[in-house]
């Protein structure tokens, strides 16, 4: 009987022994999967950053061969994506661009001590302290404080490998300012602060003195000018109505601002390229510069 009893028992151990193995094994295994697939991943995403790389070097080559056409060609891509096939189908690429300067420099708010900046310091801080007013922000003064420690290369909520946002003090991409956002939502618990469409009033780039008046959002031209948001929905069209027409002819003081915005065609963009690679898409951007092409960041989302 008492054999019996631990030879059942044994076989029990045994059994569980038997059962316990095979979860480890399954474990592993869904792990090894794991690591195999994201090593599939990576392998995808290196061999599209190649070819995003590729694609970089033509589209670079082409914008330096513009020429007098380059206003025509900027205007196009301003207005919609422009899709791009070679004539055998095998390469496809779509592009987007936005002006550079359609914004209040965000880094203007760093000028308060600078006497020759005066003015550009004074409508950065108005636009902010509208918008933080108009969207009830719950710590503008924590907010402020976190932009101007980046403006001023006091701090750095950028990732180490993103090295281009290391060179220089001050904010000088989107990324980089939804970065300073995060950390201001989670010390102030305002999650709404990220609801605001930022990119309506403010451009990020160290070195723009200009805003590129005739591409600026419906939203800030209200805001500057005093204008009903609505109204000026209605009636503008950025790219095509002009600023100064279109403000003298709605009562407002345009030469208030007026040496704030450049006068002609302003020839710095920030564009976007996605395109399909192996069954799945990828994209990067790259800045505009006068014919000069720079800060190529690969996107693998």
């Amino acid at each position: 009987m008492d054999k019996t009893i631990r030879c059942r028992t044994r076989k029990g151990f045994a059994l569980i022994i038997t059962l316990s193995v095979l979860s480890v094994m399954i474990a592993l295994a869904g792990i090894l999967l794991g690591y195999l697939e994201k090593a599939r991943t990576d392998a995808a995403q290196t061999r599209a950053m190649i070819q995003a790389n590729l694609y970089y070097v033509d589209i670079r080559d082409a914008f330096k061969k513009l020429g007098k056409n380059k206003k025509e060609v900027m205007d196009l891509l301003y207005a919609y994506p422009v899709p791009l096939n070679s004539p055998d189908g095998e390469f496809s690429v779509t592009i987007k661009c936005d002006p550079l300067g359609n914004g209040i420099n965000i880094n203007w708010l760093g000028l308060e001590n600078n006497q020759t900046m005066q003015m550009h310091y004074e409508t950065a801080q108005h636009v902010f302290d509208t918008i933080v007013q108009t969207y009830s922000i719950k710590d503008a003064a924590r907010l402020q404080e976190l932009l101007l420690e980046e403006i001023g290369g006091q701090k750095k909520w950028v990732q180490k490998e993103q090295s281009r946002l290391l060179q220089k003090n001050g904010i000088i991409s989107r990324e980089q300012f939804e970065r300073i956002l995060t950390r201001y939502q989670f010390e102030a618990d305002d999650a709404e602060a990220n609801d605001i469409s930022w990119e309506k009033f403010f451009v990020f780039d160290t070195q723009l003195k200009q805003a590129d008046g005739n591409h600026l959002s419906a939203e800030l031209i209200a805001l500057l000018f005093g204008f009903d948001v609505t109204q000026v929905q209605k009636d503008w069209i950025a790219g095509e109505t002009n600023l100064q027409t279109f403000v003298q002819n709605n009562g407002g003081e345009y030469a208030k601002y007026e040496k704030l915005f450049y006068k002609g065609f302003m020839d710095e963009a920030r564009c976007e390229v996605r395109f399909p690679y192996e069954n799945k898409k990828f994209g990067f951007t790259f800045v505009q510069n006068h014919g000069e092409i720079k800060y190529f960041e690969f996107d693998s989302k």
